[in-house]
């Protein structure tokens, strides 16, 4: 008698287990979806945390060896053409806790690259530096490297953050950052279509490599790029040189936003 009145009870409560409260299934739901975000969140950081590294890149004499004393001690030194990498921890003056592994790689053609690779999967970021004052006779050169990086798969993929740092605004035939940038975009642009009218091979792999940057059908400006691009004007060694005036606070701050 007593298992016939608890029957009733006991069914309700199976149907309750079988068909859960909407407005409780809601609130699971909701919880599932934040642990979910918070997991990719936390994996996102790892693999950002991971990436220390801020690769110094651009062609011989740009200043990238100078730059990257000066960042790390304020002082102008007397430096040559760089035959190995050299790295060192550089932290935030206004945050101590805040740091990266500057790396100043050569920047001879024949031995950038396999350097770049050697560094490209532990950047976080890359400063791209030019010589604002030869850079009309040597822009078919820097576009080529840019390119180069640019197109690299490990790059495309981590995205890091890209600064072009127009060096040498010190010397009055120096070129803007904005001229910079358009001639830039336009020797980019020229290569992008070079490249993708390599001839292909007999098993239709292009010989060329990879040929393809920005939006196709439109002309090349960074900001197609899957990373965030930014120019800054400096000078590395100023016009007093060792007493000098030089100025490299946009780079600083910059370094500074992504430490």
């Amino acid at each position: 008698a007593m298992a016939g009145r608890l029957e009733p009870h006991l069914e309700a409560l199976r149907r309750e287990l079988r068909a859960p409260d909407p407005a409780v299934l809601s609130v699971l739901l909701a919880l599932l979806a934040v642990a979910v975000t918070l997991l990719i969140w936390r994996f996102v950081q790892g693999r950002r945390s991971s990436r220390k590294a801020v690769l110094l890149l651009g062609l011989c004499d740009a200043g990238k060896t100078l730059l990257f004393a000066q960042l790390l001690t304020g002082k102008y030194r007397d430096t040559q053409t760089s035959i190995t990498d050299s790295s060192a921890v550089y932290r935030v003056s206004n945050n101590k806790s805040a740091n990266v592994t500057l790396i100043d790689l050569p920047g001879h053609k024949s031995l950038r690259l396999q350097f770049l690779e050697r560094f490209k999967a532990a950047a976080r970021a890359i400063v791209f530096v030019v010589d604002s004052v030869a850079f009309q006779r040597e822009v078919k050169d820097v576009a080529e490297f840019l390119y180069q990086v640019l197109v690299d798969s490990t790059v495309l993929k981590n995205a890091p953050a890209l600064l072009i740092a127009c060096n040498k605004q010190d010397v009055t035939m120096a070129k803007s950052a904005k001229l910079i940038q358009q001639q830039l975009e336009k020797e980019l642009n020229t290569l992008r279509v070079t490249r993708s009218a390599a001839p292909t091979s007999l098993d239709g792999s292009a010989t060329g490599g990879p040929a393809q940057l920005g939006k196709k059908g439109k002309d090349f400006d960074f900001s197609q790029l899957p990373m965030k691009v930014e120019f800054v004007e400096c000078s590395a060694r100023g016009s007093k040189g060792e007493e000098g005036d030089a100025d490299f606070e946009g780079l600083e701050k910059w370094l500074a936003r992504i430490a």
